[in-house]
């Protein structure tokens, strides 16, 4: 499995999972890869960072890893997923317009609010699973966001 970073020519970038290169090149081709934010689908490859594997003696593979048997769509999507994707895209967008990034402190900050060690205003961020799964075992509201969002410094 090969993850590309991609962006459409409205400007919104997104990740797309395929099993090889050529995989992404056979869909692309057939018009099959499309944004998932407004259906373009002129879309391109955008400038990613190498993936660095880890040490050949390391055992740590993750169990996402581990079961990711599942296939791959190859067939465009029907217009009613485009059109449910294209809403679950407008309503994020406009549910952080009023969020602030916090970047790697989002656990921490939440944390806070939900003991009442500061005001609470909307926030969104990175946790790691771990710590995500520890601000749901202390019934701190969190929620995962249906699409990947790129920090502010990352953006062209």
């Amino acid at each position: 499995m090969i993850v590309f970073d991609l962006h459409c020519d409205g400007g919104h970038r997104f990740e797309g999972w395929f099993g090889s290169s050529s995989d992404y090149e056979d869909q692309q081709a057939r018009g099959l890869v499309s944004c998932p934010e407004c259906g373009s689908d002129v879309v391109d490859k955008a400038p990613m960072a190498p993936a660095v594997p880890a040490k050949g003696n390391t055992q740590n593979q993750s169990p996402v890893a581990k079961s990711s048997s599942q296939p791959v769509s190859n067939t465009p999507m029907t217009a009613e997923v485009k059109q449910a994707m294209q809403a679950l895209a407008k309503a994020q967008e406009k549910a952080l317009k009023n969020s602030t990034w916090v970047g790697d402190k989002f656990a921490e900050q939440s944390r806070e609010m939900h003991y009442g060690e500061r005001d609470e205003a909307p926030i969104h961020g990175q946790a790691t699973l771990e710590e995500a799964k520890s601000l749901v075992d202390e019934g701190v509201p969190v929620a995962p966001l249906p699409f990947p969002v790129a920090p502010p410094d990352k953006l062209n």
